[in-house]
């Protein structure tokens, strides 16, 4: 699809504009919102846009639904950052579960029409826009991929963020993020293998045409879902790997269970398990010890690997509803599995061992933190003229700071305190 003469021009003008405001000092206006096309031309920053821009635009100006894709257009100014991009055909709908039925700034997928780069990231079709709304710091999930990066999982979801206009009126800043699904550059499954991923039943996390199956410890408000391939409930790979889930759980939960041949380790790679444990009870990921967005995959003939991480905006003590606010104590520990196979010592050493590699990167992480915060800073102020989300309580925070400096203090000290309490409940396993 072609971008008309016009629409080109409008656009070019709004980034000039969007550029000569700010570099004057811009004006804020509180008054300000999503449904406000006048904010586009006075953003409150004092420096030009750290960030790439994303115009989306859909077709007739359509309003996003969370369930049925509508059509349109996107053009990416990279502003030196990344290749700018001239405007392609997409659609986009909307996606999440609370973050789009509780939060105004909602999350979408785009699909490309053809697989493409974006933002620099490998060629694909789905890209996820974050809103990130609740993490007032807008970097959890970004440090939790960080860790990921620093781990043996197989592969950890790349992402950038950007400002991105709907409709020619800006929403604000966004992380853009690659998806977890099949493929070559993303969960490499080959040509017969499962993606799978634990996940609740309750509020909406389950659609009439999932896929999924129970196992002995993983039932009730608890299913594991066959995300890839696509499968019919009952056929011969829906048996093949719900069979192999319970056979693992079997060996897990029996009496003989460190056995070497015949307990729980032909089955999984403990590796994966390990740092997929740490990296969220790191994080005491809210979500990660029984709920939702648990991530394995396995190729028939190999071993069960956990991951790839994912969902960690109510990690870091982003949360006033369990002990996972918290720096101390376990979490991710009482996982089913991972409780059972902490009681393995081999399972254990494993863990300190590659708790020290994580600890070792505990000033990396921190300067990470720092120069994120450095680059979002400008944006992150544009992004408060919107939503107004600083000072105010956004569920589920558990502090409220005025100031976007005092929310990245409190992530840091909350990660210095969470590796200061690990480091001694690791030593003592």
């Amino acid at each position: 699809m072609k971008i008309s003469c016009f629409k080109f021009f409008i656009r070019i003008f709004i980034l000039v504009n969007v550029l000569f405001f700010i570099s004057c000092g811009g004006a804020s206006d509180n008054s300000l919102s999503p449904t406000s096309t006048s904010s586009i031309l006075q953003p409150s920053s004092s420096a030009i846009n750290s960030l790439p821009v994303i115009f989306i635009n859909t077709e007739a100006n359509a309003g996003i639904q969370r369930e049925d894709y509508v059509e349109g257009t996107v053009q990416v100014f990279g502003q030196g950052l990344t290749d700018s991009t001239s405007e392609v055909a997409m659609k986009i709908r909307g996606r999440g579960h609370s973050t789009w039925g509780v939060h105004p700034k909602k999350p979408y997928q785009m699909k490309l029409s053809d697989s493409s780069a974006f933002l620099g990231m490998p060629k694909k079709k789905r890209w996820l826009f974050m809103a990130e709304y609740s993490d007032k710091t807008m970097l959890r999930n970004r440090l939790a991929m960080e860790l990921g990066y620093l781990s043996n999982l197989d592969w950890t979801p790349n992402s950038h963020y950007a400002e991105v206009h709907i409709n020619n009126v800006p929403m604000g800043t966004y992380r853009i993020s690659e998806k977890v699904e099949e493929g070559s550059n993303r969960v490499d499954i080959g040509d017969n293998g499962f993606l799978l991923r634990i996940d609740t039943t309750l509020h909406g996390h389950t659609d009439n045409d999932d896929v999924y199956f129970e196992t002995n410890e993983i039932s009730g408000q608890n299913i594991i879902q066959i995300k890839e391939p696509d499968l019919v409930q009952g056929d011969q790979q829906y048996n093949l790997i719900k069979d192999h889930i319970i056979d693992f759980e079997t060996a897990l939960f029996g009496v003989n269970f460190t056995d070497p041949v015949n307990g729980y380790l032909p089955y999984i790679d403990i590796d994966s398990f390990a740092d997929w444990f740490l990296i969220n009870e790191i994080a005491k990921n809210q979500d990660a010890k029984s709920y939702s967005s648990i991530y394995l995959h396995y190729i028939p003939g190999q071993k069960i690997k956990m991951g790839p991480i994912w969902d960690f905006d109510l990690g870091f003590g982003n949360v006033d509803y369990s002990d996972a606010a918290y720096p101390q104590r376990w979490w991710v520990y009482y996982h089913w599995w991972i409780e059972r196979l902490m009681q393995d010592p081999a399972f254990v050493n494993k863990v300190k061992e590659r708790f020290t590699h994580f600890k070792s990167n505990e000033q990396y992480l921190l300067s990470k933190i720092d120069e994120w915060s450095q680059m979002l800073r400008k944006s992150v102020a544009r992004n408060d003229d919107i939503w107004g989300t600083l000072g105010s309580y956004v569920w589920p925070n558990s502090v409220v700071y005025a100031t976007y400096n005092e929310e990245v203090e409190h992530l840091k000290n909350w990660l210095q305190e969470r590796f200061v309490w690990m480091e001694s409940a690791v030593e003592q396993l």
